[in-house]
């Protein structure tokens, strides 16, 4: 009888891992019993802020909008309202690049929003 061991397949698991886990602080990078634990949080947090992150930016489109218009003299929700009833399909992120760069072309749409 052969007593089998799964010295390279865990091997290169434990390699797998504690390459995942470089960079990360203390033990964490060094012991396969934490960096296994620490990267499954990660990976987990990693999954949660890949949908966070579109509503962060969508958050900061409107902020930037936002005081772009109050300097225009109208509010957000009357700008975005008046843009529908104008018919410029525009999204945020498009409306958030041109307050911030282009502040003429900003005006004109808020002219046409009004």
């Amino acid at each position: 009888m052969v007593r089998i061991t799964h010295s390279v397949a865990s091997h290169r698991r434990k390699k797998r891992v504690l390459k995942a886990a470089k960079g990360q602080w203390g033990d964490r990078s060094k012991r396969f019993r934490h960096a296994k634990e620490s990267l499954m949080h990660s990976m987990k947090y990693a999954y949660r802020d890949r949908k966070v992150k579109k509503r962060v930016f969508r958050s900061l489109w409107i902020a930037r909008i936002n005081a772009a218009c109050r300097g225009a003299g109208i509010t957000y929700s009357r700008f975005m309202n008046g843009l529908k009833k104008a018919n410029i399909m525009l999204d945020r992120k498009a409306l958030a690049e041109v307050a911030v760069t282009d502040k003429a072309a900003f005006k004109k749409l808020v002219e046409l929003a009004k």
